[in-house]
């Protein structure tokens, strides 16, 4: 079954900069989505301000869903964006991450009933962020200097499939570039808002949907996006959140009782 209409979903927190180059990248995209929700756990007037000059770059609905800052609730404000989403295939990502112009397609071409995709990811070194923040461009070319892991920023369509995996794996997902069908997504109640701070939402996800039945798409050379250099989050509940992940993948949980709907 194809996509009949696409969500893209943009996580962000107080970096309007990067947001800027994201929504830069959006504008060039070879397919467009059908709308554009953005969940922003609590970030000042800055980011209202680029998301409402973004608005007047594009056609394309930009929905702005925020929540007061209280300490990392990413996933409380991820379910309440997707509450209201009305495409029926989510492609996911951050407000750090800079998308080939081929994203949306490969996202979309790629998707198929009974699959999640994590696609390809290349870290931006320091410096190399540095000068694409001053420059604003975002044509990044994989050989240039500064740009990590060679092969997943190389765009090479025909040759993906032999580095296709189609499996039952959760443990690597990246909620940065990812992508879903919504019906799942209700199916495992949404993002776990049990989970505080930073870490793991996206793999515990991933491992409900596993215990759904729904296997893991894992592209090379297609879905590409380009992540900017940061420093590290606080890590505070980092081994909380990974015990409640094993627990998930032990105990074979599908549905969160705290999720996009309580129950």
């Amino acid at each position: 079954m194809s996509v009949k209409s696409a969500t893209l979903l943009i996580a962000t927190y107080n970096w309007p900069e990067a947001l800027e180059l994201v929504f830069k990248s959006i504008l060039h995209q070879t397919v467009p989505v059908s709308e554009i929700l953005i969940a922003d756990d609590g970030s000042d007037q800055r980011t209202k301000t680029v998301v409402e000059t973004f608005r007047q770059q594009t056609t394309i609905p930009v929905h702005h869903y925020w929540h007061e800052d209280k300490g990392f609730r990413k996933t409380i404000i991820m379910n309440e964006a997707l509450s209201f989403a009305s495409g029926d295939y989510i492609i996911q990502i951050d407000g750090d991450i800079i998308l080939h112009p081929h994203f949306i397609e490969d996202h979309i071409k790629e998707a198929k009933r009974g699959f999640y995709i994590k696609g390809s990811r290349s870290m931006l070194s320091e410096d190399r962020t540095r000068q694409i923040l001053k420059s604003r461009n975002t044509q990044i070319h994989p050989l240039t200097k500064g740009v990590g892991s060679k092969i997943n920023a190389t765009r090479l369509p025909l040759l993906s499939f032999l580095f296709r995996g189609d499996r039952y794996k959760s443990n690597n997902l990246r909620g940065c570039n990812f992508s879903f069908w919504k019906r799942d997504f209700i199916g495992v109640n949404g993002y776990n808002n049990d989970l505080e701070g930073w870490g793991h939402e996206d793999i515990e996800l991933a491992a409900r949907l596993t215990n759904l039945g729904v296997k893991q798409r894992q592209l090379k050379l297609k879905a590409i996006c380009f992540h900017l250099y940061h420093k590290v989050n606080p890590r505070h509940n980092e081994d909380l959140n990974y015990k409640k992940y094993l627990e998930v993948v032990e105990a074979e949980i599908v549905l969160c009782k705290n999720g996009i709907k309580k129950l």
